[in-house]
């Protein structure tokens, strides 16, 4: 199929009067200019950092409909009802929607009155929908999400793989795969299984300057939760991620016994439960969403302003992508984790246990290492994410001041003596005994069980009486970490030692680690990250408005029934504060307020405003 001209409207002036944005960011004019004259791309680009500006906006300039593969089936509606309030036609094909309504979309395709469809890879698929696409005037594909192709990645979706398909029967149409996490491995990935060898690839900044990284060590990590919530984010919507589903419900139940507005969500819910509970995350402000991994992506939230693990993430990308989901406006946020002993041996379980062949257990065992490293670190965990994914620049050389090592720098200590007395005792009761039995015998204490097995008699007994039990887990959860300890799952959790633990008993290796710190109870401090901005640069007089708009795209959000962001971001109801416009003309320019938007609420807000002044 050839294609006609790009439109002589250009990729800017569309950004303009469409989108309401003064300038592109990045790389996004260069992308959109290769994708607009029929080339193929493959885009790196962290959460927020406007992907979905590089495909709708080649779809627009493009002939023909942009199919756009998602595997977000319950965010269809949001994404379609976020471009219709700027004027693009745009719609969705999946299985909510009745027979007689997805053959109205398929006649508006055939005749070419959309501008984009998104479609789920299991719909696309499908001999129905491909035989549609070879009848269609199609501009582009968009793959979203494309980590998904990645049998080795932590988001597999397995109908990915079919995506070559595309290629195949659609050569001469352009394709732009998308995704805000991929090293190197997933990269090469992607390009192998959706045939892209010949794709340009445009690899942002993997930097998220406004999220604030913080690993806590586990005490009580419900409570240290709460108290972390109360002190920096009260009244602010973010996401808890937990590892299992009782976790998800008991901390959404203790979250709401405490004043905190809390949902859970997992697969394990009733469908409707789900989609009640994400509608009402995405609509609503002050929700606190507490989810398995099964909940978040491409949530397109904007002023989500914290993500928070109680349990340890699987590998480096799965963090990266779930912490991403704060602060997408651009406002300062939170990523915190509590993160003790037990997630160790716990996600190191998970791999043993798994069906999985050796070569995934070997790569999994790996992401958790690096998982691991990111939390033991020493050093700015900025800079220690972006060295992963291979950004190797001024960022990766200088500490970004905006994480808890760089804010609260650890200290470091020679670890030789601690983690030889550590590895003694684990050899010295025959590599049997769990975490719990070994540190009793390390502080010397006198328990029935170490009396049964006459551990008091052991050279190891009492060795380390001066370190707190809390001490000894983290010592033992870093030896874990660096490898000099193992654990046995098939012998109820015994610890073992492993080659590398030879050279530190002779003496031959020493061993540095972070010196252990008492959790603090989490301090209230001054409101720098809340509600999506810091408004200290508005005057009190921008400050009401501000406020006094926040209350009006509520109340257009519900007449509406689209989520308030939909209507306008924060950041735009600041930039409007700020101008305190009296005409149209004083509100045109502001970002964010396109042409459409402006002949739709322009009136309303001129009003409200002036009632203001």
């Amino acid at each position: 199929m050839t294609q006609a001209a790009p439109s002589q409207q250009t990729a800017l002036a569309l950004l303009q009067s469409v989108f309401g944005y003064p300038a592109f960011r990045g790389a996004q004019a260069e992308i959109i200019d290769h994708v607009v004259n029929g080339g193929d791309a493959l885009v790196l680009m962290p959460t927020g950092g406007g992907k979905s500006l590089c495909y709708q906006l080649p779809a627009m300039l493009r002939q023909g409909v942009g199919i756009v593969v998602s595997p977000l089936i319950a965010l269809m509606q949001d994404q379609v009802d976020a471009l219709a309030e700027v004027g693009v036609r745009a719609a969705f094909l999946n299985s909510t929607q009745t027979f007689q309504q997805a053959l109205a979309i398929e006649q508006k395709m055939r005749q070419g009155e959309l501008d984009l469809v998104y479609v789920a890879p299991e719909r696309l698929l499908t001999q129905r929908c491909l035989e549609l696409l070879e009848i269609c005037p199609i501009s582009l594909f968009a793959i979203d999400e494309a980590h998904c192709v990645s049998q080795w990645g932590h988001d597999f979706r397995p109908e990915y793989i079919k995506l070559s398909v595309l290629h195949e029967r659609f050569p001469a149409i352009p394709r732009i795969a998308l995704t805000a996490t991929a090293d190197q491995a997933t990269r090469a990935e992607i390009i192998s299984r959706l045939q892209l060898e010949n794709a340009l690839q445009f690899v942002s900044s993997f930097d998220r300057p406004n999220i604030r990284y913080r690993i806590v060590e586990k005490a009580s990590g419900r409570q240290q939760l709460l108290d972390f919530l109360q002190a920096e984010h009260p009244q602010d919507a973010g996401i808890v991620y937990c590892l299992s589903r009782k976790k998800v419900e008991e901390t959404a139940e203790f979250l709401n016994q405490h004043g905190v507005t809390a949902l859970p969500y997992h697969a394990g819910l009733e469908l409707a439960v789900r989609t009640k509970n994400q509608a009402r995350f995405l609509r609503e402000d002050s929700i606190v969403m507490v989810a398995t991994i099964a909940f978040g992506m491409g949530i397109d939230k904007p002023d989500v302003r914290f993500v928070a693990h109680l349990d340890l993430p699987k590998s480096i990308e799965g963090y990266y992508q779930e912490t991403g989901r704060a602060g997408r406006d651009g406002g300062p946020a939170n990523a915190w984790m509590a993160y003790g002993l037990q997630d160790v041996v716990q996600q190191r379980r998970m791999i043993e246990e798994s069906e999985a062949d050796e070569n995934y257990k070997r790569l999994q065992s790996g992401k958790l290492d690096s998982m691991l490293s990111l939390c033991e670190t020493i050093r700015c965990r900025r800079r220690h994410l972006l060295s992963y994914f291979g950004q190797n620049d001024a960022s990766t050389h200088t500490n970004c001041g905006n994480c808890d090592v760089c804010l609260n720098p650890p200290k470091a200590f020679d670890a030789s003596v601690a983690t030889q007395q550590l590895l003694s005792a684990i050899y010295r009761v025959d590599q049997r005994f769990a975490a719990g039995h070994v540190i009793d015998v390390l502080r010397g204490m006198d328990s029935e069980r170490i009396q049964q097995w006459r551990h008091d008699k052991l050279s190891t007994y009492g060795i380390g009486s001066e370190r707190s039990e809390a001490e000894w887990r983290a010592i033992l959860r870093q030896a874990i970490a660096q490898g000099y300890v193992s654990v046995d799952y098939e012998s109820y959790n015994a610890l073992k030692l492993t080659e590398t633990a030879r050279a530190v008993l002779k003496g031959e290796q020493s061993v540095q680690m972070r010196q252990y710190e008492k959790p603090q109870k989490a301090a209230k401090q001054k409101r720098a990250v809340s509600k999506g901005y810091d408004e200290t640069d508005l005057s009190a007089q921008g400050q009401h408005i501000f406020e006094k708009l926040r209350g009006w795209r509520m109340e257009t959000a519900r007449l509406h029934n689209v989520p308030a962001y939909v209507i306008f971001h924060d950041s735009t109801l600041r930039d409007i504060a700020k101008a305190n416009p009296s005409s149209l003309e004083d509100l045109r320019g502001v970002s964010g307020v396109g042409e459409k938007k402006l002949a739709t609420y322009g009136e309303e807000i001129v009003k409200l405003v002036a009632s203001l002044n």
